[in-house]
């Protein structure tokens, strides 16, 4: 099993994080864009320090706001997303995730939503990249996995697939069966976390109380297994949105932009520690799936 974890789900600089997640001994990591942005150094810099630490870049994430704008913005939301492609091919990454859109500007229907991702996906081709599409529990058209793999399955374009998050589906009560009607093949990437069961905004539950595998309310194996069944075999990505998780001791980014990177500083051991913990939990807690799932995984 490749497992990876997104790099917004720990605290520190991405430097610090990308050694810390490389010293708990995962196989890759998710790039998530705010921490790129606050790091002073280019996207080949980022791959370079990756690559010399053992780490796979995974994916570059989020972009937001694509499918399903109007005329005037439909053509700035590729462009937009062109200049992300840039990035991406200084950083190494071939996989970016576009999160289903919120913005009040959009218009929804499923087919117009595929033409854009059919003619991105010509632009990523173009790139050797892919893109995988994600349905926000709170995306604005498209919240469901289901309505997502339509988009895609409309598309119809080899660059173009799904990227599944076990909160999106599970927090709305998706049934996890209705995955096994996905082919493993266009399923780019899985994002595991479960949450505590509460009543509260699917937003503001999402961005700050997700937890490790098996340590929630949600049913996060029956989500694992119904993506074995698709025969999916690529990776399992941790993406833990948790104050309490990335609340531990913090370097504080300097106005002028300097950062401390040593690897022995406290903060450094603080998260590697946590992370070699959440590893061995997470591999213990997959471990309780059936055999022939963790084979095809």
């Amino acid at each position: 099993m490749k497992t990876s974890i997104a790099t917004v789900s720990l605290s520190g600089e991405l430097e610090e994080k990308l050694q810390a997640i490389a010293a708990a001994g995962f196989y890759g990591v998710e790039i998530f864009e705010n921490d790129f942005l606050t790091y002073n150094g280019s996207p080949a810099d980022v791959g370079r320090i990756a690559r010399d630490l053992g780490l796979v870049i995974t994916l570059y994430q989020p972009f937001r706001d694509f499918e399903g704008m109007p005329a005037g913005e439909r053509q700035r939301a590729i462009d937009r997303a062109e200049r992300k492609f840039d990035v991406m091919q200084q950083m190494g990454v071939d996989v970016m995730l576009i999160c289903s859109n919120c913005s009040p500007a959009a218009l929804g229907g499923i087919d117009r939503a595929a033409d854009d991702f059919a003619a991105l996906g010509e632009r990523a081709a173009q790139r050797k990249i892919r893109v995988g599409y994600e349905a926000l529990a709170w995306g604005l058209f498209i919240n469901d996995h289901r309505d997502a793999w339509e988009v895609v399955r409309r598309a119809n374009h080899p660059n173009i697939g799904v990227i599944l998050d076990s909160f999106h589906s599970l927090a709305r009560g998706i049934p996890s069966d209705s995955i096994r009607a996905i082919p493993g093949d266009k399923i780019f990437i899985v994002q595991l976390a479960d949450a505590p069961a509460i009543q509260l905004d699917v937003l503001q539950w999402s961005r700050h109380l997700r937890n490790m595998p098996g340590q929630g309310d949600l049913p996060v194996r029956d989500f694992v297994i119904a993506v074995a069944a698709t025969g999916y075999h690529g990776v399992l990505s941790l993406e833990i949105f948790n104050d309490q998780f990335r609340g531990g001791a913090t370097k504080t980014i300097a106005v002028d932009g300097q950062r401390l990177r040593g690897s022995s500083s406290s903060n450094s051991q603080l998260a590697t520690s946590r992370l070699r913990n959440c590893l061995h939990s997470w591999r213990r807690w997959a471990s309780l799936a059936p055999a022939n799932t963790n084979r095809r995984l």
